[in-house]
């Protein structure tokens, strides 16, 4: 069974699970699958907005299918999750992100 199809099986005994929801977006990403991975990001910050590392994974998807404007929306909507949870770490890379998008 590959990476895919497991995390689904996973997911469909835990559905609510944040993080095999956020490794199953991975696996799409790493498979050319943008739209599923898209969906899945967007699913899992619509119910956990404080799953702050999915906010970058979703922005830079949305970079690399030319949607800048939604990108950027979701780094700002990252950076204020990330202090709200007090994960700096996070915010600096969500910060800079922002930065180096809004810039180019």
């Amino acid at each position: 069974m590959d990476r895919v199809e497991k995390l689904k099986e996973l997911l469909r005994d835990s559905p609510d699970d944040s993080f095999l929801q956020h490794a199953l977006a991975l696996e799409y990403i790493k498979t050319g699958e943008e739209w599923p991975a898209r969906r899945l990001f967007e699913e899992l910050l619509a119910k956990d907005p404080s799953y702050v590392g999915s906010y970058y994974h979703l922005g830079k998807l949305l970079e690399r299918m030319h949607e800048t404007a939604l990108a950027l929306g979701w780094y700002e909507k990252g950076m204020a999750a990330a202090k709200a949870v007090g994960n700096r770490h996070a915010f600096s890379e969500l910060e800079a992100a922002y930065e180096d998008l809004s810039e180019g």
